[in-house]
Order: C-alpha cells, then sequence, then structure tokens
C-alpha cells in the first residue's frame, strides 16, 4: 500500500510539473503578444467586417469589455503559439507508460497533432468565416442595421476554432487506434458509410443552414478520414513485448 502511494503522489507531482511547462509557455507568449493586442483582434474581426455594411462598426456592452475581449484574444493565440510546448508536455506525461518502440512516436504525434490543429484553425478562418458571414449578409433583412458585439463574436470564433481544429486531428486518430490495437485497418474501411454520414451530420450541426458551408466541413472531414486510412497502412500493431 506504501509503494501504491508514493507511486500515485510521483504521478501527481510529475503532472503538476508538466502542467506548470505548458501554463509557463502559453503565459510567456501571452505576454509577448499583449503589445499587439488590439490588431490580433482587429485581424481575428476581419472576415466579419469584410461582409458588414461599409461604415458598420462591432460595439461593446460592456464598461471594460474593449480592455478584456482583446486580452482573451491574444491569450488565444498565445495557446496557440504554445501549442507544441502543451502537446509535448501532455505527451511526455503519458510516455514513461509506454514502450520503447511507442516512444519514438511521440515527436512526430506532436507534430501532426500541431500542425493538423493550426490547419483547421486556419480553413475556418480563411474559408468557412468568410462563407458564414456572406451568408449571414444575404438573408439579414434590409431594415437591420447590424452591430455585432464582439465578446459574442469572440465566443462564437473560439467555439469554430475549436471544432474545426478537433476535426482536422482525425488522421491522427486514426493512426493510433490501429497502431495500439483498438481497431483494426479493415474495420475503419466498414465504418467508412458511417463516418461519411457521421461528418454531414456534424456538418449540419457546426454551421449555418445553407448547403455550401456544410459541404466545405463535411467533405475535408470525409479527406481526412481517408488520409487517417491511408496513413494507418503504414502503420501496424505496436508489439507489447
Amino acid at each position: 500500500m506504501s509503494d501504491l502511494q508514493e507511486s500515485f503522489i510521483s504521478h501527481l507531482l510529475e503532472l503538476r510539473s508538466r502542467l506548470i511547462k505548458a501554463m509557463s509557455a502559453v503565459l510567456v507568449a501571452f505576454l509577448a503578444l499583449v503589445p499587439w493586442s488590439g490588431r490580433i483582434y482587429d485581424i481575428l474581426a476581419h472576415p466579419l467586417m469584410a461582409n458588414l455594411p461599409p461604415g458598420t462598426h462591432m460595439i461593446a456592452t460592456g464598461v471594460i469589455t474593449p480592455f478584456l475581449v482583446p486580452l482573451k484574444v491574444t491569450l488565444m493565440a498565445g495557446f496557440v503559439v504554445a501549442l507544441p510546448v502543451v502537446l509535448y508536455q501532455a505527451w511526455a506525461f503519458v510516455a514513461p507508460g509506454l514502450y520503447a518502440h511507442e516512444k519514438r512516436l511521440v515527436a512526430p504525434v506532436v507534430v501532426a497533432t500541431t500542425a493538423l490543429f493550426l490547419l483547421g484553425m486556419a480553413f475556418c478562418y480563411f474559408f468557412v468565416f468568410g462563407t458564414v458571414f456572406h451568408f449571414i449578409a444575404q438573408v439579414s433583412p434590409a431594415s437591420i442595421t447590424p452591430a455585432p458585439d464582439i465578446e459574442q463574436y469572440l465566443s462564437f470564433v473560439l467555439t469554430m476554432f475549436v471544432a474545426f481544429g478537433a476535426t482536422f486531428e482525425v488522421p491522427v486518430v486514426v493512426v493510433l487506434l490501429v497502431r495500439f490495437g483498438v481497431v483494426t485497418l479493415d474495420q475503419l474501411r466498414a465504418f467508412r458509410p458511417y463516418a461519411i454520414v457521421g461528418a454531414f451530420v456534424v456538418a449540419a450541426v457546426l454551421t449555418p443552414p445553407d448547403i455550401t458551408s456544410q459541404i466545405m466541413l463535411a467533405v475535408p472531414m470525409c479527406l481526412l478520414f481517408e488520409a487517417g486510412l491511408l496513413a494507418a497502412r503504414f502503420v501496424g500493431r505496436s508489439e507489447t513485448a
């Protein structure tokens, strides 16, 4: 029982150490970006502002909201910049429980996870936002003057970024499932029709009710699933001895 308690405490200490390192990386990135917080928010708001009538501005309903919201956006940007460090700390925490040949996956998985999450965010920012906001501008009555609230816009953007970033992790999930023997490649291939239906269901939930934006999310999800199947062909099930 004493050995079990010592092992549990050592794992807690290791977890605390990894969390401190991850949060420190985010904090350093955040502090480095603070001087440009206003500019960062302007960049984030560009897809919306480009689809609003000329002369329209966003509003802030809170007293200190114009100060806090750009800082929140900067914190999000700091997290994105520090994402490789955060993911490495997460993988380093679970690495002691892996076999030697499995530990070699840490670096490729961290790189792939970071790249795919950023790619999902970029796809959302450069393609999806433009489609969504253009659709909203087209269907809005002419008698309504839009005045988006900056805090609600931030909430919407964060939700979409997380959704698309997580969606673009599908290839990594597929490869890891095959690598660790959770499922076989043949089972995943047989699951393909359900994956396609699921992709369109998720797209219908996450996007506005127009077919263009739904296809823009569903098609990449299907392609990413196929990319995961292709990559999994070169990754055999990990050995247990």
